[in-house]
């Protein structure tokens, strides 16, 4: 009989039935997280697990392989290695097609999966027979709170973002009386009052400036006033109406959003800094900021797109890139989340390990998926080969290929007119 080590430590073979879970290091561009952290680590452990982590998978989000080995870790060389034999296999992002094969057949694959866009990839996974969980499909029910990784990470992306446009920005946020005279504090308008921006706001609002904040639905008034800041909107009945039963905000009329860039644009002019946060999953990001309202702002004023990978709610950003247009500086970093590493990481790997929560069986150790529970089947890709997610297996094909038996998902047309950090 082998033993188990102080530090948590599992002798190899002691165990050879523990469930094996698999952290691979991320080869995908501007991205510093990991999907583990010490404290999960040992968390899983504790569960009966064995965690085997690439070398070097968490150096950009500040952990170190000796802080995972502490932890209770084995360190591999290789992603071949680390894969190895796992029964599940926790990503921050999808694999790359050319890395599917490092996937046993039959494990689970976690990670955000961005299924709106990556259907081919999605089909390719089945076929491989690996079980794919999306998390950023997690369920809006309170049990799956402590899951919803949209809304930890959308948190961090709210608050780096009035970092990025301070850095930006050639004046102080707060008003500052001094003997030489009197510094006029920033105005800030966050355009989108999900997580994200209600973070954009509390966070503004902390660092002194005048901070204004606009959304679709009826309920972020009270959200954003209760932070200290301004609401801006149109509220007619359409507004009152503007929010489904799972507190998304709907697509609104073209006379609405008519009436609203009215009084947007004539806000937009008076302050120094926009952040601009409106996503709808599966579609391209809402235009919120013309290049007219660009031009009305002062010279030297900030916009931060958060929905620049989606095409931008901006005119004039572009993705990846700080440009100035019209003496106005657009800031438009990728994965913005990915910019505050080390705190990012942490908070995804909580996500998951209370995901796995509910997967593992604390008796046995085994991997039990309850695929009758709400959660699973909110999250769950494909199950032995098939596409089985209602919103992406029922997709129809395009006309012109009616006759082919390919199984790849079409992107949704319908499906979700929801805000991605609209809660």
């Amino acid at each position: 009989m082998g033993h188990l080590h102080a530090a948590g430590i599992i002798d190899e073979g002691i165990y050879p039935v523990a469930l094996k879970i698999a952290v691979p290091k991320t080869t995908t561009a501007n991205e510093a997280r990991v999907a583990a952290s010490p404290e999960t680590v040992k968390k899983l452990i504790d569960m009966g697990c064995e965690v085997r982590i690439e070398s070097g998978a968490g150096t950009t989000a500040s952990v170190t392989d000796e802080m995972f080995k502490e932890a209770g870790a084995k360190i591999s060389k290789t992603a071949a290695e680390t894969c190895k034999g796992a029964n599940i296999v926790l990503s921050v992002q999808p694999p790359k097609e050319s890395e599917i094969e490092l996937l046993p057949k039959g494990s689970l694959l976690v990670c955000l999966m961005n299924p709106h866009d990556n259907g081919p990839l999605i089909d390719k996974l089945a076929k491989a027979g690996i079980n794919v969980f999306a998390m950023e499909l997690v369920p809006r029910i309170t049990r799956a709170q402590a899951m919803d990784v949209l809304s930890s990470q959308a948190n961090l992306a709210g608050y780096k973002a009035v970092l990025d446009a301070a850095e930006q920005f050639a004046r102080a946020f707060p008003m500052m009386m001094t003997a030489a005279g009197t510094v006029s504090p920033a105005r800030i308008f966050v355009m989108g009052a999900g997580v994200a921006g209600l973070q954009a706001v509390a966070t503004a609002k902390r660092l002194g400036a005048i901070v204004s904040a606009t959304d679709v639905r009826p309920a972020s008034k009270e959200q954003v006033e209760s932070l200290g800041g301004s609401f801006v909107a149109v509220e007619d009945d359409e507004f009152k109406e503007a929010e489904t039963a799972g507190g998304y905000a709907k697509e609104m009329s073209a006379a609405y959003k008519k009436k609203q860039a009215a009084l947007v644009e004539e806000h937009i002019a008076k302050q120094d800094i926009v952040i601009t946060t409106a996503l709808i999953p599966g579609r391209p990001a809402p235009k919120l900021i013309s290049e007219k309202m660009i031009k009305s702002m002062k010279p030297g004023s900030v916009i931060v797109d958060l929905a620049v990978e989606r095409g931008g709610n901006s005119e004039l950003s572009e993705a990846g890139k700080v440009v100035k247009k019209h003496g106005v500086t657009i800031v438009g970093h990728n994965n913005v989340p990915s910019r505050i590493a080390a705190s990012s990481a942490a908070l995804y790997a909580k996500n998951l390990l209370n995901l796995l929560n509910i997967l593992i069986d604390k008796e046995s150790g085994t991997l039990t998926i309850d695929w009758e529970d709400e959660v699973v089947q909110g999250i769950a890709l494909t199950k032995d080969g098939k596409l089985i997610h209602p919103q992406f297996s029922s997709a129809k094909k395009p006309a012109a290929k009616k006759t082919t038996k390919s199984t790849t998902p079409e992107k949704p047309e319908t499906s979700s007119k929801k805000a991605a950090n609209s809660k």
